[in-house]
């Protein structure tokens, strides 16, 4: 990979750009580094940093998951929102719940049915 520290741990799924930076800062590594450019001692301190201190990938997406699962047991608000599809956090659907609904718009025409041209 021929990008930047700093912005390649950000792909890692549960490392954003502050736990990056704060990553980077821990193991003194400076951000302006490429990873093609790191040397095997520098990349073994920062996977040896992310498996210890964040739940990153399988493992946070599986806790993810459970906390779903255990709102959907529990029969909380929010579980029941996302048993329907329906937006979680609050937001309006009478219009603007596309993404979560799925983009199927359904509107009406003029009520007139086209006459076919023979």
């Amino acid at each position: 990979m021929n990008k930047r520290v700093d912005v390649a741990l950000q792909y890692i799924y549960g490392i954003g750009l502050t736990s990056a930076k704060k990553i980077l800062k821990t193991t003194a590594i400076p951000a302006e580094v490429r990873v093609k450019d790191l040397t095997e001692p520098q990349a073994n301190k920062l996977r040896e940093e992310v498996e210890k201190k964040y739940k990153v990938e399988g493992e946070l997406r599986r806790e993810v998951l459970s906390n779903i699962k255990r709102l959907k047991e529990i029969g909380s608000y929010r579980g029941i929102r996302h048993i329907r599809n329906l937006p979680v956090r609050g937001q309006r659907t009478k219009t603007n719940s596309r993404t979560v609904r799925g983009n199927v718009r359904k509107t009406m025409g003029s009520g007139k049915r086209k006459l076919e041209k023979t």
